[in-house]
This record gives structure tokens, sequence and C-alpha cells, in this order.
């Protein structure tokens, strides 16, 4: 038998496994008097025998590296998928079932990634699991690439399969359409994407909103596409062996399933998908399903059925960890590669060539932002990226590295095209790889077509870098649907994700240091596409104060008499007010406040060292709106902030006619002291 094919044998025993999956889905929901019966009652079939017959996972090695992935795109089913991992043996046991939704449980309504052993991604917008298991994919290339491992010649450590489920409601949003597009260029074979084709969505039947051809659309895309009836078991087991021989293109199987299956009154039904059955139509559908067991029984032979299909599993794993240890032996440069690449490990020498920018020139910060990449990633394969069709404008280009393409698997620079949703998607795929840290490129303004995935990433606690150039009404002539204005606070109030908004090329540089070292959530990068002063900081706080997020730039002795703070582009406004201030005889100090997040995490001595509670008169500059900025400038300070959307002209008539002037700062200043 061909190592791709399953064994196919279907007894009785699937049949009751099939209906242990549903009824106890089911029941999950009904306990918790929320959740979504439907779609794990109407999938059991296909992800029973997926589970059972095509699926390499040992339980006990839940994220070991090379299992399959299976990921549940439209995390509402995630009773399926918390079901599945308790039968296979994961550390989630019957208890964990029973905590349904509930406070404090490890199985709450749409999968979170780090909290259920052998959840592979959070799941719940509908979509971003599908740009998940691409990003899963092209990860996966790319390493073997950079290690040199070539399909079918010797032990090839990540020889397995991403497989993601996906319903009607994920294939209508446009994120799945991107990164479908995508991953049909990139000729990911090694992907299967599993269509649970109900035709039902929450509004009803999907013929009043979705009857487009799937099929041909994911042909159209450069898919491999079959179709299956959800209840034809050697069907979907067959349709799946045929996925894994196509090797060049990613797979589109079209599974026809019924939602809420085994429901006498809400199969096929919109009243089966996001609400339990209640009491009388679960016992309704027990009695229709042949179940005859007490509420959340699950017999033995369905547990000794997914215990052979784990101690395949484990056997596997064994036979890896072996062969792994065997093959890094022979190559010790690729054994370090290896664990790098995989696992994690930073080079201890990534940042000796960073760029140190000379004071009084003029640098954009995205120029600085793109000799800061290119510093990090000579050191430092892990580092791969690419941009929205914009890698000359926002510098993201890792100069001298290829474009990553099907036949230059280990390219390191990613042409996502037009498809920022779908880039911020993939990218958190890639680094839930492990080891990868992805960046991705585009205008700031665009980060509005990314902030699901952004959202995610601070959820999942992914390292993702996310930079972005064209930061201000500083884009000039492209108008105010290209100034980003309220970009700063709404980048700002995603939990977990540092915002660095850098005043100069050194702080710049900085910046990316930062991004670097953190490995506990994404960061956000914003530059400029006009020139700025940099800094000449011989006398004060040096461009390393960013990591501290906020820090003096210029002062005066003693306590100061006025505040002056800013970020980005606004940074050197404030700078030359305070030369004009300081020679008035003004006591003025400049706090440069690049990164929030930072700042807010230093203890209340370093803060109060910064911005002394006992000076009230503060003004703070940035061309965004000016909301967040009162907890610094207090009820009585002064702000100079954007608060419409900018207007057609070049930058430096904005900046004029907007007030971002050193004149305006300074006539502002001299009505604290009138």
């Amino acid at each position: 038998m061909d190592s791709h094919q399953s064994e196919l044998s279907f007894n009785t025993t699937d049949e009751l496994a099939v209906n242990t999956i549903r009824v106890i889905s089911a029941e999950m929901v009904q306990k918790a008097n929320s959740g979504h019966p439907g779609m794990p009652m109407g999938f059991a079939n296909p992800a029973h025998f997926l589970w059972t017959r095509c699926l390499r996972y040992s339980p006990d090695h839940p994220y070991w590296s090379g299992r399959d992935r299976f990921l549940l795109s439209g995390g509402h089913g995630s009773a399926l998928l918390y079901t599945l991992l308790h039968l296979a043996g994961y550390d989630l046991s019957k208890d964990d079932l029973l905590q349904f939704r509930q406070w404090g449980s490890r199985t709450p309504g749409h999968p979170e990634h780090g909290l259920t052993p052998g959840v592979e991604t959070t799941s719940g917008p509908l979509g971003q699991g599908v740009g998940n298991a691409v990003g899963l994919a092209m990860a996966q290339r790319y390493i073997k690439g950079r290690l040199g491992i070539v399909d079918k010649e010797g032990f090839d450590p990540l020889d397995h399969w991403v497989f993601v489920v996906a319903g009607d409601g994920d294939l209508q949003e446009g994120v799945a359409s991107e990164a479908a597009s995508l991953a049909g260029l990139q000729k990911l074979g090694r992907l299967v994407l599993l269509y649970d084709d109900n035709n039902i969505t929450i509004d009803g039947s999907t013929d009043i909103s979705f009857t487009e051809d799937v099929m041909a659309r994911f042909e159209a895309y450069g898919w491999h596409v079959q179709t299956v009836e959800g209840n034809d078991s050697e069907g979907v087991v067959t349709a799946i062996d045929n996925a894994k021989i196509e090797t060049v293109k990613p797979s589109f199987i079209s599974i026809n399933t019924h939602i809420g299956h085994g429901s006498p009154a809400k199969q096929d039904s919109s009243s089966a998908h996001g609400a339990p059955l209640g009491e009388e139509e679960l016992e309704a559908t027990k009695k229709a399903l042949n179940w005859s067991y007490p509420p959340f029984h699950i017999p033995e032979e369905v547990y000794s059925l997914y215990a052979n299909a784990a101690d395949k599993g484990r056997q596997e794993y064994a036979e890896w960890q072996e062969n792994l240890e065997e093959w890094l032996l022979v190559d010790k440069e690729r054994a370090m590669l290896w664990f790098e690449l995989l696992k994690g490990k930073e080079p201890g020498d990534w940042g000796k060539s960073l760029p140190e920018f000379e004071p009084g020139k003029s640098v954009s910060t995205r120029e600085a932002s793109g000799k800061a990449l290119n510093a990090i990633a000579g050191n430092y394969p892990s580092l791969v990226g690419g941009c929205a069709d914009l890698k000359g404008s926002v510098k993201t280009e890792i100069v001298g590295e290829e474009a990553f393409l099907p036949d230059i698997p280990n390219g390191r620079n990613i042409y996502f095209g037009v498809r920022e949703h779908g880039m911020g998607a993939i990218s958190n795929g890639m680094a839930l790889y492990g080891g990868l840290r992805p960046y991705t490129g585009t205008f700031l303004i665009f980060s509005e077509y990314m902030r699901p995935a952004i959202r995610m990433a601070a959820m999942m606690k992914l390292p993702v870098i996310f930079v972005f150039s064209h930061d201000s009404i500083g884009v000039g002539e492209d108008g105010p649907t290209h100034q980003p204005v309220e970009q700063y606070a709404s980048l700002r109030a995603i939990p977990n994700l540092w915002v660095f908004r850098p005043g100069d090329a050194n702080e710049m540089t900085e910046a990316w240091r930062a991004a670097i070292e953190r490995t506990d959530g994404p960061t956000a990068i914003l530059s400029t596409r006009q020139g700025l002063p940099v800094i000449d900081r011989t006398k004060f706080g040096k461009a390393s104060g960013l990591r501290q997020g906020g820090y003096i730039v210029a002062d005066c002795d003693g306590t100061p008499e006025l505040i002056l703070m800013a970020t980005g582009s606004e940074l050197y406004l404030v700078m030359e007010a305070w030369h004009i201030l300081t020679d008035q005889g003004v006591k003025a100090r400049v706090v440069s406040l690049p990164c929030w997040e930072l700042f807010d995490l230093q203890d209340y001595d370093y803060r109060e060292s910064v911005l002394p509670s006992n000076v009230k008169a503060r003004i703070a500059v940035e061309a965004g709106i000016s909301m967040g900025w009162k907890r610094f400038i207090g009820d009585a300070g002064k702000m100079i902030s954007m608060e419409s959307y900018g207007e057609s002209a070049p930058a430096n008539i904005l900046f004029e006619e907007f007030g971002f002037t050193v004149d305006n700062i300074i006539e502002l200043a001299n009505k604290y002291f009138k």
C-alpha cells in the first residue's frame, strides 16, 4: 500500500463513534445552554475518518514538528474539535467537556491557541483559519527549503499535511479568498481544505446570499478539487488519499453534509446552527440515532478505536524522533539551523550590524526601517516576510534574497500581492508553525484591512512584526483617503500589541531591536514617507531610551516648567521649539513617547522621572487624533493634533495649514507664561 493511502476498513464501531461525536457535541452545547451543535453533528463522519484513518498525530506530543496540522476555521464548531481531542487521548478530560463554555475551562466557546492541547490556532472570526493554514503550509515549505530537504529523497522531518475545515461562512469572507488565491499561485501541495458544504448560514439557506460555483472558483485559483458526500465514508477517505497524492496543487475537497445531522426537527435548518437543540429535540435526536446511553457516556469500543489510531501516531513519533536524531548528526550546521528555524532559537549576533545614523542628516524612517531590516536579516534566517505590492515604498525587501515561489522554496521575499487581509492571517500561520519571525508591509492606512489578523496575533501572542509606512498627513498629495489620522489610536487600542512610532532613524533602529527581542506578542512599526532630521544626541537621551517606551530627549537644569511631548515625525518639531524656548529662558523638557505600551510596563519611579506629576504645563504634538493623549497631558495640557481627514496637497503645505509648525508650538507654549 502506498504510504499516502489509508487502510479502508469500516465497521459498526465507526458508526457508533460518529454518533458518539454527534451526541456528545450536542450534549455539550445543551449543558452550556450556549453554542453551535449543527456543524459538529453534520461534519462528524468526515472528521471521524480523518482522525482515525488519515491524520498523523501523537496525543503525548501534541506539537511535535512532524505532526499533521488540523485547523478548524469555523471555530463555532469547537465542540467537534474538543470531542475529537478527548477521544484521541489528548490531555482533555471528560470533565473538561462538561465545562464547555464555562469560566476558566479549557473548552471555551471558540478554540484558543495555547489553552487547549492540540488546538493549532485561535479561531472564530470566519476565514482567518484558512489564512492561518496557508501560512502554515508556506512556513513548512520555507523551512524545508532552508534546510535543503527534498521530498521523496531520504528522511524528511517535515513530511506532513496541513488540514483545515472551513464552512460556507469561511468561504464567503474575503480573507479566505485572498489566502486561497495566493495558495494556488504558490502551489502549496501539502495543504488540504475540507469544505463543510451544508448550504446553511445563520440567516437560512445559502440560496439567499451565496450561490456561486465554489468548486469552479478554487479550480480557477489553481487548486486540485474533488467532491464527495459526507456520509460516504470510503469516498471521504479516498478523497483525502487523492489529495495527498497531489503534491503540487493545494487540495480542495467539497464535502456535502447535513447541518444538525440526526435531529428530526432541525437537520438542514439554520435553527441547528447557533443554539442548543433543546431537551426534547436532543432526546428525539438520540432516538433517531439509536442512542440509548446515559448523558455524556462514551462507549469503550469507541475509546479503543481512537486508542488504536493514537498508538499508531505514537509509533510514528518514536520512529520520527529516532530518525531526526540520526539526521541531525550528519550535519552540525544544519542541526543548528533546524533548532533556530523550528524552535525559535535566536542567533546571538543578529543585532551586531544594526545601523547608526549621523546627526543632522535627513532620513525617512521608512528608509531607516529598510536598512535595519536588512542588517538583521543577514544574521537571522528566521526572519521572512514581504509586502502587499509595496516593497519599494515600504522598504520591506531583503536585498540580495530571492522571491518565495514554488521553485524557490527558500526565498525570503514573499509577494503577497494586494491582499492585506490575507497577508496578516497568513503571517500569523507562519508564526504558529514555530520559530519563524514573519513580517508584513503596507501603508498605515491599510492597517484597517489587516486589523482582524493583527488582533488575532495579539490574542495568540504571536511575534509577528507589522511594518507600516506613510504614517501621517506627510503622505501629502495622495489626499485624505491615504492619510492615516485615526490609525495610531486604533492600533494602540489593541491589547498586547506594541505600537512604535519612531521619531528619527536611530529610534527606528531601536524599534526593530525591540521587535525582534519580543517573543510574547506582535509589534507594529510605523514609519514616515518624508525625510526627518536625525536628532543630535550627544548631550541628551540616547535612542536606546525607546526600549522604555518613553524617555527624555532634551532637558533643562532642575525641574522643568514645561514638558513637550511627541512621537514620530513631530518629534523634531518639538526639539526645534525646545531650543527656542530654552533661549527665551523657559525651563523645558522634551519627551519622546514612541511606544505607549512599553512605557506603561515601566515602574512608577521611572515614569514619574520622565513625566513628573507636579509639572502640569504640558504640550503634546502628534499628527493624528488626540484620543488617548489625555493620560499624558492631563487636564491642564494642550494638544496639537489632527481632528479631520486632511487634504490633498504637498506635505509641507499640510503641516503648515494644520498647525504642525514650530511657531504654533511656541505660541501655545507662551500662553502658559503670560
